[in-house]
Parts: structure tokens; C-alpha cells; sequence
């Protein structure tokens, strides 16, 4: 463990080119300041003060630093595991309880929307009775409510279950970067948060290859079970593993609730009022929308003739999800060195290319096609979420939060709307739906492109981009 003093002292900011800028002295508060120290392009030097409160932060290469890196893979490959693992079995859905491709979808759509609500207000929880207890809960309820859903006896029950995990799932994604933000030595901050993201890959994309293995050789209800049982044991594992928050403290709120929630709403009207963010965050809706309508109805046409795919073919489908965590990565350079606007619409193209590609009849294509738009999807989100950040002047976290409101809310939309157009048009159907989010998209883009040049335009020596 490092422990380091609350001080004062000075900053430097390291430009990309020419001589470090010296800012004054100025003092910082150990849980917020202390983060930057050697952190991307924060220099912080600092001086003690005398019996100063210390901080304890998690380094690398100890067991504890191991243990909340691994506990937080852990944590979150049952979260995305289990929030996307019923997405190939929609299809065996339709079909078990005689429900329409569109209402089977709601399956995935429910919990969806009830994790972003639900992600707006875990963090207060989180706030006041500690961020190890509010994630255990959410592993441990969350893989329980999977168990149930497997001995459902009627859609609409499983409907109740699934919207009560979406719930029950924000716990964890709301809480967990804060958690290694807060406990982990910031020069490691950034290997330990790549293994929580990779976490969220790997468990959205094994839960869909899982359950389309394990239903296809015995049935959904056993792919279920088998998934809610060991999210059950690893939540266990997390528990134990997963060092407690040694620099959490519990915040005492005088404030009524009445006047907590109205300055919360204040926040979000204020960036609803911005329509830089507008737009980006209907971006974020739309071409979600497109990406599970996209998955959603893939399986109902390859299992059907001429392709006849079996659910565990159609599962390892997924297998694609690793070009979106390549172009992520390789994108996020790209919009450094280019600027986002150039790299939004190399995605939002490559979307609309790889859609188009999966109109041929050959499965070759269909697959390329998946891995195309694939990659497209992941570099557009990738900037688009970032790009929240670097537009919002203020409370950036809200900014964020937004944009998962309206990023998960177009999942359950577009789920939904997708599910409309595959019944009525069939695959072109969803195809042309998917384009025409993809499209508004662009126009949305086109319409922040302008809004930013007014604004680099009005302040030419800094400004939100």
C-alpha cells in the first residue's frame, strides 16, 4: 500500500509540444486531487503538511492490487454475462412461449432500460454504505434472479425477472471505475481499469456463446441455470477477494431529499440544455439501437432455411464482439491524433458498409458483414462517449451518465422497433431500419460539427469540442 498526505503544491500541464506550463500553488483534496498524480498529462508535485490525514492506495505488483484487479474481471464478466447472455436464445423464446420475434425481444429490452435508471442512482447507494457492498450485492442478486428466470413458467414472468435484474445489475457498472479511481495508485490506474473493460468484453461476448452451446445441447432453461449458479459461486469469489475501500467515506447528507434530487435534475437539465450533448447523446441512442437490432435477428435468419444454423453456430456468432475491442483501442488513437469528427464518420461509414454487407444471401458475407459493422459500432460509440466528456464544461460524471441513459434506453428501442421490422419486411426490413438510425445519426453529426466550429469559432484559445 502507498500512502500519501493530503498537500499543497503545484501543477504542471504537459503539452503535446513546446515547454510544460507551471500553474500556481494550489491545494488538493486527497480523494480527488491525488488521482492525476503522474497521470496522463497531470504532473503533480507536492509538499507535506504535518500530521496530515493519510491515503492508502493499491499498488502494483502487491497481492491486494492483484486481488481488486481480478475481483473486478470477475464482477464484471457476470454483470455483462448476464445482461446479454438470453440474446441468442431469443428465437427458442419466440418459440417456447408462441410470442411474436418483437415480443421476445423485450426480454433483453427490459433489463436493458431498467440498467439505466437503475445506474442513475447506485452511486449514491454507493455513497453511503460503501461501493464493496453495493457491487457484492448486485453479482450475488443479479446471478440469483438468473437462476429463477431459468423455471419461469410464462413470458411475463420472465419479463418481472429480467426487469427486476436490470436493476439489480447497475449496482456494478456504476460503481466500479469510481472504486479504482478512489483505491488504486494512479501511474496503475489505467492497466487495472484495461482489465475491468476487458472483463465487460469477454463476459457480454462468452455469456451469448455459452448459452447458445449449452441450450442446444440440453435447453434454455439449463443454460440459464447453469449461468445463475456460477455468476453465484464467482460472486462469492468477488466477495472475498475484492479488497475492501480503504479510502471511502461515508458522506452525511443534511440536505432533504426533496432539495438532493431537485439539484440533481438541475444538473441534468442543464446539459439537456446544451445541444452539443443533445446530440451526442441521441447518437449514442441510435446507433445502439441499430447495433442490438442488428444482433437481435441475425439468429432468427440463420437458423431458418436455407442457412439452418444450430444455436450453438449462431452463438459463436458473437465471436466478432473482439474486432469492437481492437477498433476501440485503435480508433481512440486515431481521434487523438485526427480529431473525433473525422473518426465518427469513419464509423458511422464502416456501419453503414458492413449493414449493407450482410444483405447477400451467401453466409460468408453475412459474417463479414457482422465483423464489419461491428468494428464500425465500437469505434463511433467509443468516440462518441468520449467526446461527452470533453464537451461537458461541468459535472462530467452526469454528462456520462446521460449518455448510458440514452445509450442503453435506444438498446430496448431499437431491440423492440427491430423486432417490427423483421416480422413485417424481414431481414431487409431490419437492414433499412438499422440505416435509417444510422443515417440520422450522421445528420446528428453533421449538426455538432457545426455547433463546435461556432464554438471553437467563439473562444479560438480553448472551448468545448
Amino acid at each position: 500500500m502507498l500512502s500519501i498526505p493530503r498537500f499543497t503544491g503545484s501543477v504542471e500541464r504537459v503539452a503535446n509540444r513546446g515547454r510544460p506550463r507551471r500553474g500556481a500553488p494550489i491545494a488538493f483534496d486527497p480523494d480527488h486531487g491525488l488521482r492525476f498524480l503522474r497521470f496522463g498529462t497531470m504532473i503533480v508535485t507536492y509538499d507535506r503538511i504535518p500530521g496530515a490525514m493519510q491515503v492508502a492506495y493499491i499498488q502494483q505488483g502487491t497481492p491486494e492490487f492483484r486481488k481488486a484487479s481480478f475481483g473486478l474481471f470477475i464482477g464484471a464478466w457476470v454483470t455483462f454475462t448476464i445482461l446479454y447472455c438470453i440474446q441468442p436464445l431469443l428465437p427458442a423464446f419466440s418459440q417456447h412461449f408462441q410470442v411474436s420475434p418483437a415480443v421476445s425481444s423485450l426480454s433483453l429490452s427490459v433489463t436493458t432500460a431498467a440498467l439505466a435508471v437503475g445506474m442513475l442512482f447506485m452511486a449514491s447507494l454507493s455513497h453511503r454504505y460503501g461501493p464493496k457492498r453495493i457491487m457484492t450485492i448486485s453479482v450475488l442478486s443479479s446471478s440469483a434472479l438468473v437462476l429463477i428466470s431459468a423455471w419461469v413458467q410464462d413470458f411475463a414472468s420472465l419479463l418481472v425477472v429480467r426487469t427486476m435484474q436490470g436493476i439489480a445489475l447497475a449496482g456494478l457498472p456504476s460503481i466500479a471505475m469510481g472504486y479504482l479511481g478512489e483505491e488504486v495508485e494512479p501511474k496503475s490506474l489505467g492497466y487495472a481499469m484495461g482489465l475491468y473493460i476487458a472483463g465487460n468484453t469477454v463476459g457480454g461476448m462468452s455469456g451469448r456463446i455459452l448459452t447458445g452451446m449449452i441450450s442446444d445441447w440440453l435447453s434454455w432453461r439449463w443454460a440459464l441455470g447453469f449461468l445463475g449458479a456460477l455468476g453465484v459461486l464467482l460472486g462469492v469469489v468477488f466477495w472475498w477477494i475484492l479488497p475492501a475501500a480503504r479510502n471511502f467515506q461515508p458522506r452525511r447528507v443534511d440536505a432533504p431529499l426533496s432539495r438532493r434530487l431537485w439539484q440533481a435534475l438541475s444538473v441534468y437539465a442543464r446539459h439537456l440544455r446544451d445541444p452539443g450533448l443533445v446530440c451526442l447523446f441521441c447518437i449514442g441512442f441510435l446507433l445502439m439501437g441499430g447495433f442490438v437490432a442488428l444482433y437481435n435477428y441475425i439468429g432468427y435468419q440463420l437458423m431458418a432455411p436455407p442457412y439452418r444454423l444450430s444455436q450453438t453456430a449462431v452463438g459463436w456468432l458473437f465471436i466478432v464482439y473482439t474486432v469492437g475491442t481492437f477498433s476501440s483501442a485503435w480508433m481512440g488513437k486515431v481521434a487523438d491524433r485526427r480529431g473525433r469528427r473525422l473518426t465518427l464518420w469513419i464509423g458511422t461509414v464502416t456501419m453503414v458498409l458492413g449493414a449493407l454487407m450482410t444483405l447477400p444471401e451467401a453466409l460468408v458475407w453475412k459474417v463479414l458483414g457482422l465483423a464489419v459493422f461491428t468494428f464500425g459500432f465500437f469505434a463511433s460509440h467509443s468516440t462518441a462517449s468520449g467526446w461527452v466528456g470533453r464537451r461537458a464544461s461541468s459535472h462530467k460524471a452526469e454528462a456520462s451518465s446521460l449518455y448510458l441513459l440514452f445509450y442503453y434506453i435506444g438498446s430496448s428501442v431499437g431491440g423492440f422497433v427491430g423486432g417490427l421490422f423483421w416480422s413485417g419486411f424481414a431481414w431487409r426490413g431490419v437492414i433499412a431500419m438499422i440505416l435509417a438510425f444510422t443515417v440520422l445519426a450522421m445528420g446528428l453529426h453533421l449538426r455538432l460539427s457545426r455547433l463546435t466550429g461556432t464554438v471553437a469559432a467563439a473562444k479560438p484559445r480553448g472551448g468545448t469540442v
